[in-house]
């Protein structure tokens, strides 16, 4: 296939991109890149982008991605000369990620992870693109009893026959696909092992647990933890993410899986706290059944993101907080709506 031609700027499709991270990222990638934000509004909200939709270098479709994709014939991106440009670089983001209305999109999850990938990694194969998934640190099974970290390649206990195993094991499956595109049809396909990631446009009383904290403290309300006092996790700054997916896809050479998150456990009873105290609330933590998909995680091992990318979290705890709690803050009108 000859050398395909770009004008001016690369074209760049993220799934999930009006998403909480998917955001970020398209807004990120617009310094670079035209970008096209491609989301059908499961998980994701048009308030997170509304802000991008001004720049002639973002186009935001509702599509299912799950449904057939010819990014070539949709009349809306001819400013960006698919027909002839292609796409150089291709993010999957999208899967609905709801701790409390997990059952309620078990089969969307499902069909994610295999059809929606596959029709992706057929237009890569196609326009010779490079693909970065966004897989997960579920794909480690539970947290090893030791605590230890855990480096790419800790293989895990994955039961593919539980009641969450359509994300899980889902997320496995893609992997294999990504790597038999890779060896099939030559896809320049990346992994990218996300842990738990907070900030700003996180959605909103769906079960994860730190954006309602922020909120519920903002109101007095109790801060309510699935879980007990000995809930472990940690937690990566949305900024540090997003910087590490792209230095994944701009890296010269495939590095493998590759885990992005922060590795400092951290008891999440403290971080309700901290976020009271922050806040100055009156709230109390109080203690919940567990949720089905909201689960304590291993800690990555990042050596391999330090070596390979040059990348590490560098937003503080403290200061990541106090940046969702200033957007809590000035867009709690909204926020109470959503």
């Amino acid at each position: 296939m000859p050398k395909i031609p770009i004008f001016e700027k690369k074209n760049v499709l993220i799934t999930g991109g009006a998403g909480f991270l998917g955001s970020f990222l398209c807004e990120a990638l617009l310094k670079e890149a035209k970008v096209i934000c491609l989301d059908n509004l499961i998980s994701g909200a048009l308030v997170n982008i509304e802000h991008l939709l001004k720049y002639e270098d973002f186009i935001f479709i509702k599509h299912d991605i799950n449904e057939p994709i010819d990014v070539s014939k949709w009349p809306e991106l001819d400013r960006f000369k698919i027909k002839f440009q292609g796409l150089q670089e291709i993010y999957h983001l999208a899967c609905p990620t709801s701790p409390k209305d997990f059952d309620k999109y078990k089969i969307d999850t499902l069909k994610v992870n295999a059809v929606g990938l596959l029709n992706l990694l057929e237009i890569a194969a196609q326009w010779k693109s490079k693909v970065l998934f966004t897989s997960s640190s579920v794909i480690y099974g539970p947290r090893p009893a030791d605590g230890s970290f855990v480096a790419e390649d800790y293989k895990g206990v994955v039961d593919h026959l539980s009641p969450r195993a359509c994300y899980d094991e889902g997320k496995r499956f893609s992997e294999t696909m990504l790597a038999t595109f890779s060896e099939v049809f030559g896809v320049d396909a990346r992994i990218a092992r996300i842990f738990r990631t907070y900030g700003p446009r996180a959605k909103l009383r769906i079960g994860e647990m730190i954006p309602d904290f922020v909120v519920n403290a903002l109101e007095n309300k109790p801060l309510e933890i699935y879980g007990d006092k000995s809930f472990r996790t940690s937690l990566c700054y949305v900024s540090d993410l997003v910087d590490g997916l792209i230095k994944l896809m701009h890296a010269e050479t495939n590095p493998g899986p590759v885990n992005l998150g922060s590795d400092q456990d951290v008891l999440l009873v403290e971080v309700a706290r901290k976020i009271i105290e922050m806040t100055d609330s009156s709230s109390k933590v109080v203690f919940k059944a567990p949720l089905l998909f909201m689960s304590q995680l291993p800690l990555p091992d990042i050596v391999r993101a330090k070596d390979e990318l040059g990348w590490f979290p560098v937003v503080r705890l403290e200061d990541g907080l106090k940046a969702m709690i200033e957007y809590a803050q000035a867009h709690r009108q909204l926020l109470g709506a959503r």
